[in-house]
């Protein structure tokens, strides 16, 4: 029987050690960098974020969220502080978000949350010395997806400069035949609503989208479809192909120097929030 190929386990061989280490990562992160726990993005209680500084004073700082992965179905915040290393290096605050997870809410309720966590950010920040003029994006795998519903056409503007899509999900019909479906059951309706590849985004966010090159076939079709998509609506997309990296590997690179990945998350937050 074939290999799923949206099963990261049976092409990741290594994922529970790559797990423990960013676990283990993002416990340092906490201990280390400056940071606000625990903060109320809504009324639900899933609905809470992370926020963390580079040290020093705080002032119309760029602003960077990013929204973990795990198929909308596992993985939290907490999981994820290590990507505010990178972050906080380039000089921006970090906004590690949470969200409720599938099947207990669908995918309406989640895609709801993330956008109120940019609401939060653009009426909050500036108390927290960040500029909300300068806010940027990213997310993987299931995060790169929900990450797309912040910097869409309508409303406009969407207030997103600019957007780092890891490994991302941006059809979701392929998922419904996939190892998923007895686990979160993505709904017809949810397929056709809530695939990125069929909506429209805003012409002013410029867009970077990585794959690692050891990725499925799927992640290398999605990110093309979606970025030749983002093209004719009129955004600036750079795409690019993480060497000798899978879909686990990569998104540990984003919270470790001198990699590729975070090399990117650097330049993106630096050139584009600076």
């Amino acid at each position: 029987m074939p290999k799923d190929p949206f099963r990261t386990r049976d092409h990741v061989a290594d994922f529970d050690d790559i797990v423990a280490d960013i676990v283990a990562r993002s416990t340092a992160t906490r201990a280390t960098l400056p940071m606000v726990t625990d903060v109320a993005y809504g009324e639900g209680s899933a609905e809470r974020l992370d926020l963390f500084f580079p040290p020093g004073r705080h002032k119309n700082l760029p602003v960077h969220i990013f929204i973990h992965g795990g198929y909308w179905r596992m993985f939290s915040r907490s999981d994820y502080s290590y990507v505010a290393d990178t972050v906080t290096k380039a000089g921006a605050i970090a906004v590690i978000v949470d969200y409720a997870l599938m099947p207990e809410v669908r995918m309406a309720v989640i895609v709801e949350q993330v956008r109120r966590v940019k609401r939060w950010v653009l009426d909050n920040i500036a108390s927290h010395g960040g500029d909300p003029g300068r806010i940027s994006v990213s997310g993987h795998s299931a995060g790169a997806h929900l990450a797309t519903f912040l910097f869409e056409k309508t409303p406009m503007p969407s207030r997103i400069r600019a957007a780092l899509l890891l490994g991302g999900l941006y059809d979701l019909k392929p998922l419904q035949t996939s190892f998923l479906e007895p686990l979160i059951g993505i709904t017809d309706e949810e397929a056709a609503v809530f695939t990125p590849t069929t909506r429209q985004h805003d012409p002013e966010t410029a867009v970077t989208i990585l794959v690692g090159d050891q990725e499925t076939p799927p992640f290398h079709k999605q990110a093309a479809s979606f970025g030749a998509r983002l093209r004719k609506q009129g955004l600036a997309v750079h795409a690019s192909c993480l060497k000798h990296r899978n879909h686990m590997n990569s998104v540990r690179d984003l919270g470790v120097g001198g990699t590729q990945a975070s090399d990117c998350l650097m330049e993106m937050i630096g050139h584009t929030c600076g």
